[in-house]
């Protein structure tokens, strides 16, 4: 009785009831919809850190973070390869690098960059350079002169496919060893500064120019489940001498992308509560109106016996309903909205220097969590329901005597 009387009350005023129902609309598809975004933005965030060679873990000499010098290198890399073999679950991958910071140039310029060698086969297995490679040829394991730059990097050095870069670094006897290298590929990037930044050598040519005999950087290693990082990590940290090595994870090596995880949940749950005192705000002011409208009504009903709880119970039954019909028609939106924006994402190519500054991919792919979907309908639905307990309660205070006189 009290869901059929409260069907027809609402539909009474059918402006009014429109009015709130846009309100309770727009309120959770906007919370839908930045939900989607900032998970979307936060996933690919993480997806981008751990493959621009960051991978899971890292293992690397102890110092090494510290003071990524040419002195800090892993000089028995067959120890920890070892190691990697017994206690790495099925299906992870791992690949040696040697990285050091260089100065590239040719005829024209010269710049800063960090030098990268690497196993071409191992290394397109755990991180981007595999299939970003858009021009030219990617690696090959024979390759002793090729080296594969950014697409960025090639046009600050005005330069193209088939040309010379020389590359000048220290190497183990402290001295300036540069090496001649033809540029065999350009890769793209997810961000710019990903472009300017690496250019990559095979590992025994970086072996050779700076005169590291079977010496290497870091390990990189990729799981096939990102949850058992922090016990693989454990794992390894616990078969390896600590004297000599270091195991880093993810979040150790990507501080601001950890940082924006940790910030990520309460920042959407204040963004739920401002969205939703704005639409509180509606809430109470329209439902409070349609109670001074039936003031009459109201004190009728008592003075027929209605207890001053049922009238309680018929005004947040209507509030009940309006609250899940908005909620119904904000959610089909909202998944129809970033359904809609998943296969082509979201375009900050106008904002591409702030977004990279933060870390942030030129395109966003929304995504959907089922937790962000609950919370927010919570908020509405539990809040939305609190704060129609005033209108309510002041509907059931009135007397017969003083709603009967009211004109």
């Amino acid at each position: 009785m009290h869901f059929q009387l409260g069907w027809r009350n609402i539909w009474r005023n059918p402006r009014r009831t429109t009015v709130i129902m846009i309100a309770v609309v727009i309120g959770v598809w906007s919370m839908i919809f930045m939900a989607g975004f900032q998970r979307g933005m936060i996933n690919q965030m993480v997806e981008t850190g751990i493959t621009t060679l960051t991978g899971h873990i890292q293992v690397h000499h102890t110092g090494y973070r510290n003071d990524p010098s040419i002195e800090n290198s892993i000089a028995e890399p067959g120890v920890v390869e070892s190691v990697l073999e017994k206690h790495l679950p099925p299906g992870a991958l791992w690949a040696s690098r040697v990285r050091v910071n260089a100065v590239a140039s040719n005829a024209r310029h010269s710049g800063g960059v960090t030098l990268v060698g690497i196993d071409p086969a191992r290394e397109a297995k755990v991180s981007f350079i595999g299939e970003a490679v858009t021009q030219g040829n990617y690696l090959r394991y024979d390759d002793e002169h090729g080296i594969v730059v950014g697409k960025a990097l090639v046009n600050k050095f005005e330069t193209k496919l088939g040309r010379k870069l020389v590359l000048m670094s220290q190497d183990t006897g402290r001295e300036i060893a540069s090496r001649a290298f033809r540029i065999v590929g350009i890769f793209e990037a997810e961000m710019e500064a990903t472009e300017k930044q690496f250019a990559f050598v095979t590992l025994t040519s970086a072996q050779h120019m700076l005169k590291l005999e079977n010496g290497i950087s870091e390990f990189c290693i990729v799981l096939p489940d990102r949850h058992q990082v922090n016990q693989v990590a454990g794992s390894l940290a616990d078969a390896l001498p600590l004297s000599n090595y270091e195991v880093h994870t993810w979040r150790e090596l990507l501080p601001l992308v950890d940082a924006y995880l940790s910030l990520f949940d309460v920042f959407i749950f204040i963004w739920f509560l401002v969205v939703f005192i704005a639409m509180g705000f509606g809430i109470v002011n329209t439902t409070l109106m349609a109670v001074f409208e039936r003031i009459r009504e109201f004190g009728l009903l008592k003075a027929l016996g209605m207890k001053p709880w049922w009238i309680v119970r018929g005004v947040l039954t209507e509030s009940f309903l309006l609250l899940v019909m908005g909620m119904a028609v904000g959610n089909t939106l909202g998944f129809l909205t970033l359904f809609a924006l998943s296969g082509s994402g979201i375009d900050l190519s106008s904002f591409a220097a702030g977004a990279e500054f933060a870390g942030i991919s030129r395109v966003i792919y929304p995504a959907i969590d089922a937790r962000d979907v609950v919370i927010a309908n919570l908020v509405v639905f539990v809040l939305g329901i609190l704060v129609s307990i005033y209108p309510a309660a002041k509907a059931a205070r009135f007397t017969p005597v003083e709603a009967l006189a009211h004109t």
